[in-house]
């Protein structure tokens, strides 16, 4: 079982930065992979980026790339995603996520938090 806790959500200007964090319980949650995804009002959730258990391989969706930029913490249990340059279409709320296998496209993951909301103003 892991649980997942994500922070770092709020509201900010377009072109502005964001760093989100999504800390993990659990004894191997190091072993996950872990991923981001988000869901904006009236569309489907898509999957943003996500990042092997050693932080070997990452994924991003297209339009994130560039931009955004997810990285792990192993020894703290703790998953980032650094968002700069944030766009409007970027708002949404973003969840984290923790998957046994590597599925970055996808909705396919394990665990889930509850997600934080970001805002993004022009």
């Amino acid at each position: 079982q892991v649980q997942l806790v994500e922070s770092g959500g709020g509201l900010v200007l377009a072109g502005g930065s964001l760093r989100l964090s999504c800390a993990a319980s659990g004894r191997t949650s190091s072993r996950y992979v872990m991923g981001w995804l988000r869901q904006a009002p009236g569309k489907e959730r898509e999957s943003v980026a996500a990042i092997m258990s050693d932080g070997g391989l990452t994924y991003y969706t297209d339009s994130v790339k560039g931009r955004f930029t997810i990285s792990r913490d192993n020894s703290n249990n703790t998953v980032f995603l650094q968002m700069n340059s944030l766009k409007p279409e970027d708002a949404a709320v973003y969840y984290c996520a923790a998957a046994t296998k590597w599925v970055p496209n996808s909705n396919d993951f394990l665990y889930w938090g509850q997600g934080t909301q970001v805002t993004v103003s022009s």
